[in-house]
């Protein structure tokens, strides 16, 4: 194969897969009217219509569909092969794409990398805040961070926190004139603030823990409120728009400063701690072995707790 045809196809991959020419002249730091004539250039030599194209959005046809499947993987396995290439190196270098979602890359990722970023200047780390659970082998990210439970049982998983303790808490406003609960089935009567998941398309259901502080029963609350992001709840909470189901650490000063009050205490479990996963394959390189062991949970970091 020729050095431009390659070229074309690497273009072809990158538009199929990112669904827009401006999106994949972003991540190939080429003009899009260059991709344009690219792509114009492989379907004539191959004779077949590769992408449909509207004003609105482009997608593989069935060629295309195909053609991807095929290459995709080897593309892939050729840009991980010249990744592992540093190792040869004297600095270790290499771009790492990771997955995770606010709160473990606020409380984990930032603090655990500072030291491995100042010191070895050749790595560059992508972090991408997403709460669906990504694919991350198609989604071409090397590694995702997320609750224990949530990892694929397929994949390598490095605890790198401890468990999470978490709080339903609400405004003083908001609890003026409405009863605390004090059980799951107490929730029914209050507005609740809800965090939407993107890979189901429903909301979180809560943990919660019976009376017998023993079984735990997933309750999913009602309110006027759904949102994508913890940052947001938080806001919502303190605005008095109803309870909401946060990590304790996001709500520790709250509570302290009286923002916000914490109800159904001893009935919210923790939650199991955050975890670096990733493909067998993908720890070849030695940026990424870094990356593993600034992060791998050791016991000595813990999050603040009010309990």
């Amino acid at each position: 194969m020729k050095r431009d045809e390659l070229a074309d196809l690497t273009v072809f991959v990158a538009v199929a897969q990112e669904q827009s020419f401006t999106r994949a002249a972003l991540r190939l730091g080429m003009s899009q009217s260059a991709l344009s004539q690219i792509m114009r250039r492989l379907e004539e030599r191959v004779g077949l219509r590769l992408l449909s194209r509207t004003t609105r959005s482009v997608a593989p046809t069935a060629a295309g569909e195909d053609l991807l499947r095929r290459i995709a993987p080897m593309l892939e396995e050729m840009d991980h092969s010249l990744t592992a290439l540093g190792r040869f190196r004297d600095r270790p270098a290499g771009r790492i794409r990771i997955t995770t979602v606010e709160h473990a890359a606020k409380t984990i990722i930032l603090p655990g990398i500072r030291d491995l970023l100042h010191e070895n200047p050749d790595i560059n780390i992508e972090v991408m805040i997403d709460y669906g659970l990504s694919d991350i082998v198609a989604d071409r990210f090397d590694a995702g961070v997320r609750l224990g439970a949530q990892v694929e049982k397929d994949m390598i998983a490095v605890p790198i926190s401890p468990d999470i303790p978490m709080a339903i808490v609400g405004s003083p406003a908001y609890l003026k004139d409405r009863p605390a609960p004090a059980g799951p089935h107490d929730l029914i009567e209050h507005r609740c603030i809800n965090l939407h998941l993107p890979s189901s398309g429903t909301t979180y259901a809560w943990p919660l823990l019976g009376s017998d502080k023993q079984e735990l029963t997933r309750v999913r609350v009602e309110g006027p409120l759904t949102l994508n992001a913890i940052d947001l709840i938080l806001d919502a909470a303190r605005d008095g728009h109803g309870l909401a189901y946060l990590p304790l650490d996001v709500v520790h000063s709250d509570i302290g400063e009286r923002r916000l009050v914490s109800v159904m205490q001893g009935r919210v479990p923790d939650l199991p701690g955050y975890h670096l996963y990733y493909a067998n394959r993908r720890n070849a390189s030695p940026a990424f072995r870094l990356l593993v062991e600034a992060l791998r949970w050791r016991g000595e970091k813990t999050l603040k707790s009010a309990r």
